[in-house]
C-alpha cells in the first residue's frame, strides 16, 4: 500500500500556500559582525600587527607564569579575531557565492589562518618542554591563567607522542602528501568519471552522478530506482581498483602516523585526539549487531507501506509516506520555537530572539549556497544559520536542527572564555538531534489525523534508519578494514568490496530474507566519501543515541535531567567531549544510549502499525 496525503487535511490549521516574496528581516544581518569592510580590514590590521607581539613569545613561554600568560592571552584573542573575520567572509560567500569581492575576502583569511599557523607553531612544543610540573606550578601561582587549563592539558597529554625536533620536523616535511588518497578519490569522483546516462520510464534521460543518484534513487517507479542503482555500482565497479588503491592509501597513512606516534593502532590514535575510549565504537557496533531484529522490523513495515512484496536495496530510499503539506517559513519558526519549551523559559527567549533579529538567511537564491549550517565564530557577538527553506517538512526539521547548533553555540559562547568555547564534533550532533525529536513530539502532539501523524512517524523513522543504524555500519566496515591495515594486510579494491558486502547484507537481513542485496551494489563503500576522513561517521549515530536518551529522561522528569543537558550545552570545550557527556548522564561506552534509540524506533513502529491495522 503507498500512501499519499493532501494539502487540504492541514488546510484549517496550515492556511493555502501563498506566493513567497523575500523581506529583508528574512535574511542574516552580518553587520552585527561588521558594520563596514573597513571595519574588517581594520581587524586584518590589527592580527597583522599582533603577529609580531607574538613573534617576541618565542622563546620565553617558560619564563615564569605572567609571560606564559600573556602569551596564551595574546594568542587567544587573535584566534577570535581570525574567527569572526572567517565568519563574516565564509557568510558573506555562502549568501552569493557569485560575488568575487567575498572570494577574495575569504582568500585574505586563509592567508592571515596561515600567518597565525606558522607564528604560533612554537607554542606547543615550548610548553611540552616545560612539562606538567611547571605548568602546574605556573598554574597554581596564578589564577588568571587558569582559564587556559584545560587547553594546557590537552598540550601535555600530547608528551608521550611527541618526537624530538628533528623527528617532528620530518614528520611536518611528510604532511606535505597527506590526504593524497583523498585528493586523488576526489578528483576522480568529481571530475574524471564518465558518468552514465539511465533512461527512465517517463522518458527522460538523466546523466547519473551522484546528486542525480541521491534524488533519483527515491523514484516513485520501482524499474527506475533498479536502473538507477545498477547502473551507479555498475559505475564504481569498473573502478573498483582504483579506488581501492586511493582509500588502501589513506588506511596505511593513518597506520603509518599511528605507529611513528607510537599508537598501539589507527583507531587509538584518531579517538584519542579527543579521548574518547575505544568502546565507545566497539560498543556502538556490539549494540547494533544486538538490535539488527529492530532494523530488519523496519524494513519489513517499509516493505508492506511502499507494497512491495519481495523487498531489495533499491527499496530503501523512496518516502515511506508522501504528503504536499506547506509550512512557511513563519509556521516553521513558531513549530520549532513551541517544540523547544520543554528546555526552559531562557532557551525559548533566545532562540525567538535570534529568529527575529535576523541571526538567519532562510531562503533559497540564485548563487546562495546549498545546504544548511549554522556557525558560532563570531564569538562576541551571535550566531548564524544558512538555510534554504522550501516550506516542506523537511525544511522545519531541518530549521530545529541547525537551531540546535546555533543554541549550543550561543550557550557555550557566553558561559565559556573563548579558550574553551568550541565543542567537539562528539557533542555537537546531540543538540541538533535532541531538537528534531522535540519537533517529533510536539507534531505528534497537534496531528488531527491518522495520515498526518503516519506523515511524521514516517519521516521520522527514516531518518533514525539513516542516521543510526547506516553511520553504525558504516562504522563497523572502518573498524574492521583499518584493523586489518593496521596488521599489514593487503587490501585491494576486490578485497575491500567483499568485506562490505559481508557487513551490509547482515544488516539488511539478506540471508534471512529480508532485503534482497545484489553483489554488484557492495560498491558503495566506493560511493561514501567519509571513509576518507578516518572515525568520523560513528559520532552521528553516538549522537542520536545520546540525543535520544537525554530526551527520554528530560521528558519522563528525571531529576535533575534538564539542568544536565543544558549544563552540557553550556560547558563547551571545556573538557573532554566524551567526559562531558558523561557527566550530563548518558554514558555512550554502555548499552544504554543505543538501547533507548531502538525504544524509540519501536515505539514509533508500534504506532504506525496500529494506525495501518485500522484501515484493514
Amino acid at each position: 500500500m503507498r500512501l499519499c496525503l493532501t494539502a487540504a487535511l492541514l488546510a484549517a490549521f496550515l492556511g493555502a500556500a501563498t506566493a513567497r516574496a523575500e523581506s529583508p528581516a528574512d535574511r542574516w544581518n552580518l553587520a552585527d559582525l561588521y558594520p563596514t569592510q573597513a571595519a574588517w580590514d581594520a581587524d586584518a590590521a590589527k592580527l597583522e600587527s599582533q603577529l609580531a607581539e607574538l613573534a617576541r613569545c618565542k622563546g620565553h613561554l617558560a619564563d615564569n607564569a605572567a609571560r606564559l600568560r600573556l602569551c596564551l592571552d595574546l594568542r587567544a584573542d587573535m584566534t577570535k579575531r581570525l574567527y569572526r573575520m572567517g565568519t563574516f567572509a565564509g557568510e558573506q560567500l555562502a549568501e552569493d557565492t557569485g560575488v568575487p569581492a567575498s572570494l577574495a575576502l575569504g582568500q585574505r583569511t586563509d592567508l592571515l589562518e596561515n600567518k597565525l599557523v606558522e607564528a604560533s607553531a612554537f607554542v606547543e612544543p615550548e610548553i611540552l618542554r616545560m612539562g606538567a610540573r611547571k605548568v602546574a606550578q605556573y598554574l597554581a601561582g596564578d589564577r588568571a591563567l587558569g582559564v587556559h587549563r584545560f587547553p594546557l592539558e590537552r598540550i601535555l597529554r600530547a608528551a608521550p607522542h611527541t618526537l624530538d625536533d628533528a623527528g617532528e620536523a620530518l614528520v611536518a616535511k611528510f604532511g606535505l602528501m597527506n590526504s593524497a588518497g583523498q585528493s586523488a578519490y576526489s578528483i576522480l569522483t568529481d571530475a574524471d568519471i564518465p558518468w552514465p546516462k539511465v533512461k527512465l520510464s517517463t522518458g527522460e534521460e538523466i546523466t547519473l552522478d551522484p546528486s542525480a543518484y541521491t534524488k533519483y534513487r527515491e523514484a516513485a517507479n520501482r524499474d527506475d530506482r533498479k536502473r538507477v542503482m545498477d547502473a551507479f555500482f555498475a559505475t564504481f565497479r569498473t573502478y573498483e581498483r582504483t579506488l581501492g588503491v586511493t582509500l588502501y592509501s589513506q588506511l596505511k597513512q593513518d597506520k603509518v602516523y599511528s605507529s611513528v606516534r607510537k599508537y598501539p593502532d589507527s583507531i587509538t590514535r584518531v579517538l584519542d585526539d579527543n579521548r574518547i575510549p575505544v568502546a565507545v565504537i566497539d560498543t556502538l557496533i556490539a549494540q547494533t549487531t544486538a538490535n539488527l531484529p529492530t532494523l530488519h522490523r523496519y524494513f519489513r513495515l517499509r516493505a508492506k507501506m511502499l507494497g512491495v512484496k519481495d523487498m531489495s536495496y533499491f527499496d530503501i530510499y523512496p518516502p515511506l509516506v508522501h504528503g504536499d503539506f506547506k509550512f512557511p517559513l513563519a509556521l516553521g519558526r513558531q513549530l520549532t520555537i513551541e517544540a523547544v519549551a520543554p528546555l526552559g523559559k531562557d532557551y525559548v527567549q533566545t532562540m525567538s530572539s535570534g529568529l527575529e533579529h535576523r541571526w538567519m538567511d532562510a531562503y533559497p537564491r540564485p548563487h546562495k549556497q546549498s545546504g544548511a549550517h549554522a556557525t558560532g565564530g563570531g564569538y562576541d557577538v551571535h550566531p548564524f544559520v544558512l538555510m534554504n527553506y522550501n516550506d516542506d517538512y523537511e525544511s522545519v526539521t531541518t530549521l530545529a536542527h541547525e537551531w540546535g547548533h546555533a543554541m549550543h553555540s550561543y550557550l557555550a559562547n557566553r558561559a565559556q572564555p573563548f579558550v574553551t568555547s568550541q565543542y567537539a564534533t562528539f557533542t555537537a550532533e546531540i543538540a541538533s538531534t535532541f531538537n528534531e525529536e522535540l519537533l517529533l513530539d510536539r507534531m505528534l502532539k497537534a496531528a488531527k489525523t491518522d495520515d498526518e501523524r503516519l506523515y511524521y512517524l514516517g519521516t521520522s523513522l527514516e531518518g533514525l534508519r539513516a542516521t543510526f543504524f547506516r553511520q553504525a555500519m558504516f562504522a563497523e566496515f572502518e573498524r574492521n578494514v583499518h584493523a586489518r591495515a593496521d596488521r599489514g594486510e593487503p587490501l585491494t579494491g576486490d578485497a575491500l568490496t567483499k568485506t562490505y558486502c559481508e557487513i551490509l547484507k547482515r544488516h539488511h537481513g539478506t540471508a534471512e530474507g529480508v532485503v534482497a542485496i545484489d553483489d554488484a551494489y557492495c560498491t558503495e563503500w566506493a560511493y561514501i566519501p567519509h571513509f576518507y576522513n578516518s572515525f568520523y561517521v560513528y559520532q552521528y549515530s553516538t549522537s542520536i543515541a545520546a540525543s535520544s536518551l537525554f530526551a527520554q529522561q528530560v521528558a519522563g522528569g528525571e531529576k535533575g535531567a534538564l539542568d544536565r543537558y543544558l549544563g552540557l550545552l553550556r560547558a563547551g570545550g571545556s573538557n573532554y567531549p566524551y567526559e562531558l557527556v558523561m557527566a550530563a548522564g548518558v554514558d555512550l561506552a554502555t548499552p544504554a544510549p543505543y538501547q533507548a534509540l531502538v525504544a524509540r524506533m519501536n515505539r514509533i513502529m508500534d504506532e504506525i502499525e496500529a494506525i495501518l491495522a485500522k484501515r484493514k
